[in-house]
């Protein structure tokens, strides 16, 4: 097993970073399934992190059960370290950012893949650190051909996914007007969640006036033009009889990331050319987003008891009211058990737990059944109420430890397969890097499911 005692560089497909963490372990485990098989473009892998000795105890949990660990290369890298991430750099092709909280450790990385010219994918769900990196690294990321994608787990590749799906529903004269998404977590036993979810979020509240001060310091992004009017905000908590759930609406990293997808979008109708795209490429990704129409999005959280939307609403008000102060700060992180009612842990959950969790995702969308029967004006200025409506499902194994590296490994697949035909560089969202190409059937193959549920006319009265 080659270490880090070498300092000749080694071209490897990927480094895991961060691959002993609670999720890049179970990262790990996911690369190996497609390591070296037959069809998969995954040749070589490495993993990295500050501890040798966590690394090789994740091989070992990693492989087959009564098995030998495989004999994986174990790279050490420090976020803290700028020279041990640029050499990591200059020994892939991608790097597979696994460490978080983001915000904390995720500007040096993607510094040292724009710099080396690498590409670069996390799962990260920080709005603040998304788009600092957008607004820090975009143009250098261009001109360097490094193509750096965040939020490529379940924050937000299900949501980008389930938007376009339920949009490609509406076939002409047929157009959207919200596509409202409707997420439950779900677990036949009580199951404990990650603290680094936790600690991500207890910062994003923290930081939350960082994330405002640079959305007014940068130009107002572009608007899509969404036939009819805006939807009304409804209730906070509301009860959905078509799915059985009470929900309560969300601030959530996957309606920052479809807004900015939706921004590029505006500005590229037909999506970010590929780098050496062939003919063919361009057609397919034209015909994409033709065939992709915008629409408001929103998301919401649900439970099917009111005591589970009790939860919600408490771990909410705890993050927000005490997350703004040091104090309050250090309360949440020191004893996360007592102010997520049991959900969150610094243990994290057992394997079973994994096991016995999923999600589904509804994506309601509202629109309008034959645009060309009225006039903008009966639309837009007499706010003409939709007269259709769409429902469509995501659904997958446990959200965070399952679905996650799922996702993440079919991107990095897309990367090593596919790269002329993806954008040559920037900071750009999962959506415009990824909604062209094969990823949704790949996740479909991998256990994620995409399904139509109902078509129907509504009452405008």
């Amino acid at each position: 097993m080659e270490n880090d005692s070498n300092p000749s560089p080694v071209l490897y497909d990927i480094i895991i970073l961060g691959a002993s963490g609670f999720t890049g372990k179970y990262v790990v485990r996911e690369a190996l399934k497609f390591h070296n098989s037959p069809s998969s473009p995954l040749k070589s892998f490495a993993i990295a992190g500050r501890n040798h000795s966590k690394l090789t105890q994740t091989l070992k949990w990693a492989a087959e059960p009564n098995s030998p660990p495989p004999s994986i290369p174990i790279l050490t890298a420090d976020t803290a370290d700028p020279a041990s991430l640029s050499l990591l750099c200059s020994q892939t092709r991608l790097i597979l950012n696994c460490v978080g909280p983001f915000r904390l450790h995720g500007d040096p990385v993607v510094a040292a893949c724009v710099k080396a010219g690498c590409d670069y994918l996390d799962i990260c769900g920080e709005p603040e650190f998304m788009e600092r990196m957008e607004y820090s690294y975009h143009d250098q990321a261009v001109e360097k051909g490094s193509l750096v994608v965040s939020a490529c787990g379940f924050d937000s590749v299900p949501a980008e996914l389930g938007w376009m799906f339920n949009s490609k529903q509406w076939v002409y004269p047929a157009v959207p007007n919200q596509i409202e998404a409707y997420l439950s977590l779900e677990s036949d036993r009580d199951i404990v969640l990650n603290f680094g979810t936790y600690e991500s979020a207890v910062l994003g509240v923290a930081n939350m006036d960082k994330l405002l001060e640079l959305r007014r310091s940068r130009p107002r992004r572009s608007k899509p033009k969404i036939p009819g009017p805006y939807p009304n905000k409804g209730p906070t908590i509301e009860y959905q009889n078509e799915f059985g759930l009470w929900v309560i609406k969300l601030p959530s990293a996957d309606t920052a990331v479809v807004s900015r997808t939706l921004a590029t979008l505006t500005k590229h109708p037909h999506g970010v050319p590929g780098a050496k795209e062939s003919d063919e490429g361009t057609e397919k990704r034209k015909k994409f987003w033709s065939a992709t129409k915008p629409a408001y999005f929103g998301l919401k959280l649900g439970s099917n008891c009111l005591l589970g939307l009790f939860q919600f609403i408490t771990l909410g008000v705890s993050i927000g009211f005490l997350g703004r102060s040091s104090i309050g700060r250090w309360l949440l992180l020191n004893f996360p058990s007592i102010f997520s009612l049991g959900w969150f842990s610094k243990k994290g959950p057992s394997e079973d737990e994994v096991a016995s969790a999923s999600f589904k995702m509804w994506f309601v969308g509202r629109g309008y059944s034959d645009l060309n029967r009225r006039t903008s004006t009966e639309v837009g200025e007499k706010k003409q109420e939709p007269d259709a409506e769409i429902i469509t499902r995501v659904m997958g194994p446990d959200a965070g430890y399952s679905t996650t590296p799922i996702i993440l490994l079919q991107c990095a697949l897309i990367v090593l397969d596919q790269r002329e035909n993806l954008p040559k560089g920037g900071v750009l969202t999962p959506g415009i890097v990824f909604g062209p190409t094969n990823l949704r059937e790949r996740l479909q193959h991998n256990g994620i499911s995409f399904d139509v549920i109902s078509r129907r006319i509504v009452s405008t009265k």
